[in-house]
């Protein structure tokens, strides 16, 4: 069954975010900068410390998906569909003509980081006040994080490998590379990959607030997420989701695909170190861009830009910093570095696909987006973040990082697409 020459390359991309519910909007948004933070509005926030967040706007579930299928779907599953629909979609795929044969081809592994944590929320409560026979007999189905994967086969007949991977914060880069290793050794020829997350609500903030994770910066929420910066206190809470189409690259030819970028190589590591701080030198993340770097067979001379993991938190800008320099050497200083999370804030398991997404448009476009609210220097973050602006540049390579809670490290790289 393995066929390691296959070539795996992009032909769909989709996403929800807190700057844009398409993809033209999410890119306009941020080529101006725009942050995503806002006071909360999902809940009532005057109980939990940080009382702001990175949440959709002006997203309708019904817009999509039928009510009675809506309610059914916790709402990361929501997100997941939604921006699979998008993704698949923008690829030209014609699901209603394809084979039986063709569907049993074609997978999806899309996954969240913490999963259905609204519905647990909810039905706790009821269970509480109402008790247990009152538990929606949807409980579990909407709870688990799989089930994202499940409802987008079964709404387009997708037969291939179909399954979640979960590691916090690094939990769609895991999925992507779960696609592109399924591609390259021929289990499918077709993977709709990504993430998603809705976890801005009481419990998931005060969660957050009691590890000391979040910003408390509730005067000013649209400059609070401010990676880099020496005045950074922790990262905005985003929600959304981010959907890519994975194909083997003769697949695409055949059936006159664009092609958004190639998919080239991957990288994982474990810190092995502490459960929700990164190493301090960035040991993890430095195996993660190393294997990465090999499994495509580059040097670090070949890599033009670098979606930074990039948090906004004080010790993980440092240590990936680190990391960065420590791979990349004199280079490091050449490479274009940005933080997504400065405007759509930190999506989670979601994360991880939305700037794999914003680094394909960056190679698509030749121009990278900005690392918006830098104001005061931190001589610890020495690169260049490519701050407050977007900058022009020509990008043939790019990588992106996404690490998580538990020490888990990934990168992923993308190359422009040629013959």
């Amino acid at each position: 069954m393995a066929e390691k020459n296959r070539r795996i390359v992009v032909t769909g991309i989709g996403a929800l975010t807190p700057i844009g519910l398409t993809i033209d909007e999410f890119w306009n948004n941020m080529l101006a900068g725009k942050s995503g933070a806002a006071p909360i509005k999902g809940f009532d926030a005057s109980k939990v410390e940080t009382k702001f967040a990175c949440e959709l706007k002006d997203f309708d579930i019904t817009k999509y998906i039928d009510k009675k299928s809506a309610r059914r779907l916790d709402p990361y599953a929501q997100f997941a569909v939604v921006a699979s629909m998008q993704a698949i979609e923008d690829s030209e795929l014609k699901t209603d003509s394809l084979s039986e044969e063709e569907k049993n081809r074609i997978g999806v592994v899309i996954g969240s980081g913490i999963g259905g944590i609204q519905t647990f929320y909810n039905q706790s409560v009821v269970n509480y006040t109402q008790g247990p026979d009152r538990v929606s007999p949807f409980f579990i189905p909407m709870l688990i994080p799989d089930i994202a994967a499940g409802n987008i086969s079964m709404r387009y007949g997708f037969r291939g490998p179909n399954y979640c991977t979960l590691s916090a914060c690094a939990t769609s880069n895991n999925n992507m590379i779960d696609s592109y290793m399924l591609i390259k050794n021929g289990f499918a020829d077709i993977m709709i990959t990504g993430g998603a997350e809705a976890a801005i609500n009481e419990i998931g903030i005060a969660g957050f607030n009691s590890s000391k994770a979040l910003s408390t910066r509730n005067d000013t929420p649209e400059t609070a997420s401010r990676p880099f910066d020496s005045t950074r206190d922790g990262f905005v809470m985003g929600e959304g989701a981010g959907a890519l189409v994975f194909e083997e690259l003769e697949h695409a030819l055949n059936r006159g695909a664009k092609i958004y970028a190639e998919v080239i190589g991957a990288g994982l590591s474990a810190d092995a170190y502490h459960i929700t701080a990164p190493h301090p030198d960035g040991l993890g993340a430095i195996l993660a861009m190393e294997m990465a770097l090999k499994v495509a067979g580059i040097s670090t001379t070949d890599v033009d830009y670098i979606n930074m993991h990039g948090t906004s938190t004080p010790l993980g800008d440092i240590a990936e910093t680190r990391a960065i320099k420590k791979v990349f050497g004199e280079h490091a200083y050449k490479v274009n570095c940005t933080s997504t999370k400065s405007m759509v804030g930190h999506l989670l398991g979601a994360a991880g696909a939305v700037e794999t997404i914003t680094t394909i448009l960056t190679i698509k476009n030749g121009i990278v987006t900005p690392t918006i609210n830098f104001v005061n220097p931190d001589p610890e973050c020495d690169l260049n973040y490519t701050f407050n602006k977007p900058q022009e540049r020509d990008v043939t390579v790019g990588i992106s990082n996404a690490f998580g809670f538990g020490g888990h490290n990934t990168t992923v790289v993308l190359r422009k697409y040629s013959e």
